[in-house]
């Protein structure tokens, strides 16, 4: 478009993973980049203002899981998700099948532990003279 600046060949990896929205905010990104996190082809990169290109793979640690990326473009905005994920090619594996849990596997309560239950308080207080039991 003849009003949009040419993206750059190259740029900042904090920039182009904030703009793909690999993660928050740029200031997490480039956290993550000085933690260690980020590999670009294979070798880690410790400075937010390390160049990426297109073609490069990157490799990221992030919270629930591991990314493999390679880089289609730069960006020029954080814009929608459909215009961030035209920014790379996802080689990720697919995140593991977990087993779902059944009723019976799932956490449950152990009858007469944790707090009475309407029934179980209006059994009690009918033993209780105090509290409309037999005053009789």
């Amino acid at each position: 478009m003849p009003g949009e600046p040419p993206v750059a060949e190259r740029q900042r990896i904090d920039k182009w993973l904030f703009y793909t929205r690999m993660v928050k905010s740029r200031s997490l990104a480039q956290t993550l980049v000085e933690a260690g996190h980020v590999a670009v082809n294979g070798r880690k990169v410790h400075q937010p203002s390390h160049n990426v290109k297109i073609g490069d793979r990157l490799e990221l640690k992030l919270e629930r899981r591991d990314v493999i990326l390679i880089v289609r473009d730069g960006g020029a905005r954080r814009g929608p998700y459909e215009e961030a994920r035209l920014l790379y090619e996802d080689l990720s594996p697919p995140p593991e099948e977990r087993p779902r849990l059944t009723a019976l596997e799932q956490a449950q309560r152990q009858p007469g532990s944790g707090r009475p239950t309407k029934r179980d308080r209006r059994a009690l207080d009918s033993l209780r003279p105090d509290f409309g039991g037999d005053e009789k």
